[in-house]
């Protein structure tokens, strides 16, 4: 085994990672990681596996297939290696967005079961969201936080706000919110120095205000659930500081809604406790190229099919 538990943190995906053949393979070589495609597609009433295997890719990037999708793989992942290496403890986890619902979820904060009817209701409700107050997100390149912060401010009015949704890195910072105040912020941030600034392809202002709408909803599915203390520390996203108990987990997970993602200072905040390896449980690759941006010398490792497990042993 490459891990060491006391220096090992596992990180949670959010969207963006998503794949048609996300899980397959996983499903195909372990048993115990078919039990989690099997239990979702139960609980939802249709084949959300099929979907995630085979497509098509329009449906599994509509955001209440999406969001379901990367936690079933992110826990079908982690928890395959749980129950082979059950003395292993990592450090901390830490989930991007709707991965920490994921990262929640494999600390024990939540059931399973539970935790696939959260995130169908999270996409659910963003999506209504974002069909009642459409917006806009943009990446931005080569701005710091501070400077995008004032960028974002500036460019906000009365009724159109914008404001930064995830510090991914160093140089990388999505914003998110009314479209015209994106835009401007947009113009603002090339003419502060920004070496490029992008419309990403979505309707929902993530992270924003504009999630207000379902803001109370979202409340209630999250106050609805049984939440337990953490058997290991999660990085939250709004604060960047370890969680340990229900409450706070409940806390932070209603706040992300229109909270930006605090990636940066959580990855900061991990290597300061001396963790030094990073393990991306489910789809993709993303978090391992944040983290090798902020964290230089970390060694990251992707965790979401067979052969994954086969390079840790």
């Amino acid at each position: 085994m490459k891990l060491n538990p006391t220096t090992t943190a596992f990180l949670f995906p959010g969207q963006g990672s998503q794949t048609v053949g996300m899980g397959k393979d996983l499903a195909g070589h372990f048993p115990q990681a078919k039990q989690f495609f099997d239990e979702a597609d139960a609980l939802f009433g249709f084949s959300l596996s099929n979907l995630m295997w085979n497509g098509p890719e329009a449906d599994l990037n509509d955001t209440v297939n999406t969001q379901p999708a990367l936690f079933v793989h992110s826990m079908a992942a982690y928890e395959t290696f749980d129950r082979l290496f059950p003395d292993f403890e990592p450090a901390a986890l830490a989930g991007h967005s709707l991965g920490e619902l994921s990262a929640l979820c494999a600390a024990g904060a939540f059931s399973y079961t539970d935790g696939l009817r959260l995130v169908r209701m999270r996409g659910e409700l963003m999506k209504r969201a974002g069909e009642l107050n459409p917006g806009g997100m943009a990446a931005i390149l080569g701005l710091d936080i501070p400077t995008l912060d004032k960028v974002c401010a500036e460019a906000s009015a009365e009724n159109e706000i914008v404001q930064v949704a995830n510090d991914n890195c160093p140089g990388q910072v999505v914003i998110s919110g009314a479209k015209p105040a994106v835009e401007r912020a947009m113009a603002a941030a090339k003419a502060a120095g920004a070496k490029r600034a992008m419309l990403l392809a979505v309707s929902i202002a993530a992270h924003s205000p504009l999630m207000a709408s379902i803001q109370e909803e979202w409340n209630s599915a999250v106050d609805a659930v049984k939440m337990n203390d953490l058997k290991v520390p999660v990085i939250g996203n709004v604060h960047a500081l370890g969680m340990k108990t229900a409450a706070e987990a409940r806390a932070d997970l209603k706040a992300q809604m229109q909270s930006h993602v605090r990636w940066t200072d959580s990855v900061s905040l991990m290597s300061e406790m001396g963790i030094n390896t990073f393990v991306e449980a489910g789809s993709g690759t993303v978090l391992g190229g944040l983290v090798k941006r902020i964290a230089k010398d970390a060694a990251n490792y992707p965790l979401g099919s067979p052969q994954d497990f086969a390079a840790l042993e």
